[in-house]
């Protein structure tokens, strides 16, 4: 298992949040991979990088980019060396050992397996590396005593649908292709990529169909578009969580402020999310850097997470993508508790509802709640 680059604690100190028991929801799989790995898996296939060294090209993908769009860009370079089985092998072994250095019990793993074809998979088999590649971490953690839980959620690219002039595989083809695995490491369904012009019902065939078949289904949405696109999530995608959400916040209004309490409203959008539980898969450093939280501000105290976390919303911690923002959940957490004053109390709680939006069944969410509970109370 390899090392967290750095400790994070509380501002008043504390244990390392690195060695509490956390559940990492909204994690990429081509936005973790280890700088080295790049570097070694571009060298022995001929493929050039913008910065050759490990140290740089870390720099060079963490840097902001402004904007959903700039920011997806960097994505073509790890897609670019995940092009066979062994290298998706891999990649998923060392993504495992990487969320176990963070402390991270439980993670669901998402990735669009369209991106990893060039080399001549087909769909399945690169479904099939990954979980190989997941099965080893898995496996090799539990000889070091280390008990994990992964799972894949597999996404179709809003942007890439034949319907729209996209590549061959549009979202059904995905959504098929989940429910093949369903037995065998998936667990859930998601729709990624540039969502203003790209909604959701433009998807309704896929979503109608996991419905049918009771696949669960999470949906960016709420990240570079407003309420129009949650709204979309919930009617068409049928969405149990949201993949960020952050925007929902749109739909809260102040009504009267004084000195000592502010009260705001409700729209109907933010309530039917609050009121049914719907997860916010939140992740604070990228929301920054995406500028998903611009109207706000641009600094982590700015952001809406307390917001939403105050008046009762279902709230998530996620790194998004640990190379491209340059974090880690535990981060996450020591960034949200230095803006925010925020205990341990309110770390479990986060992990706490992590658990119980996992795509799991109700025994296994209800053990992995008592596994958070017992880790934070040995913290």
């Amino acid at each position: 298992m390899s090392a967290p680059s750095q400790e994070y604690r509380l501002p008043n100190g504390g244990p390392s949040i690195a060695a509490l028991p956390k559940v990492s929801l909204h994690d990429h799989l081509d936005g973790g991979l280890r700088p080295t790995t790049i570097v070694e898996l571009a060298s022995a296939a001929g493929i050039a990088l913008p910065v050759d060294d490990a140290a740089g090209l870390a720099s060079w993908f963490s840097s902001d980019r402004g904007s959903l769009v700039e920011y997806l860009q960097t994505f073509a370079v790890t897609s670019a060396v995940m092009q066979t089985a062994p290298a998706l092998r891999r990649v998923a072994h060392e993504f495992v050992l990487d969320l176990a250095a963070d402390g991270v019990i439980h993670g669901e793993v998402r990735w669009a397996p369209s991106k990893h074809l060039l080399g001549g998979l087909t769909l399945d088999e690169a479904v099939e590396a990954v979980q190989a590649g997941l099965d080893d971490g898995i496996e090799d953690l539990a000889e070091r005593g280390h008990r994990i839980g992964i799972g894949q959620i597999l996404c179709a690219l809003r942007n890439d649908d034949p319907a729209a002039g996209g590549p061959v595989f549009g979202s059904s083809a995905i959504a098929e292709l989940a429910l093949r695995h369903r037995d065998s490491g998936v667990v859930g369904f998601d729709i990624a990529g540039p969502e203003a012009g790209f909604p959701p019902s433009a998807h309704a065939a896929a979503f109608d169909l996991l419905q049918q078949e009771f696949l669960p289904v999470t949906v960016h949405a709420g990240e570079a578009d407003g309420l129009t696109s949650i709204r979309g999530a919930l009617i068409d995608g049928h969405a149990l969580r949201l993949g960020h959400g952050v925007r929902v916040a749109d739909d809260v209004s102040v009504l009267d402020r004084d000195t000592d309490h502010t009260t705001v409203g409700l729209g109907p959008i933010a309530t039917w999310v609050r009121d049914r539980r719907i997860a916010l898969e939140l992740s604070p450093t990228s929301n920054l850097q995406t500028g998903a939280i611009a109207a706000w501000g641009v600094e982590m105290y700015d952001h809406p997470f307390d917001l939403l976390y105050q008046l009762g919303f279902r709230v998530t911690v996620n790194p998004d993508n640990r190379l491209m923002s340059g974090t880690s959940i535990s981060r996450e957490l020591a960034l949200l508790a230095q803006a925010f004053d925020y205990d341990l109390d309110d770390l479990e709680r986060f992990q706490l509802n992590a658990a119980e939006s996992a795509f799991l069944p109700l025994e296994e969410r209800d053990d992995l709640a008592e596994r958070i509970v017992a880790g934070f109370e040995e913290a």
